[in-house]
């Protein structure tokens, strides 16, 4: 199957019809993972992983020390708030 790459704002998009959609288990607005490989541009679903890398997120706040900042404030307005 071939397609046209057509220009989208300040950048270029490629219409990828329904069929190959459905055959690689994806729909309109899913996240893709793009490489080049030997000349040739390879599209794959991405993954997805819940919480992914919020371990190292949290790992890199604490060694530089941000979670200090909050170890003075204050709670006692906590029973005021409406969840």
């Amino acid at each position: 199957m071939r397609t046209s790459l057509r220009k989208m704002g300040n950048s270029t998009g490629m219409i990828v019809p329904r069929s190959i959609l459905g055959a690689i288990g994806v729909t309109t607005g899913a996240a893709m993972d793009l490489r080049v490989e030997d000349g040739k541009l390879i599209a794959t679903p991405a993954e997805r992983v819940p919480r992914g890398g919020w371990a190292e997120a949290a790992a890199g706040l604490a060694m530089t020390g941000e979670e200090q900042e909050w170890l003075g404030a204050g709670v006692a307005d906590d029973a005021t708030l409406t969840w």
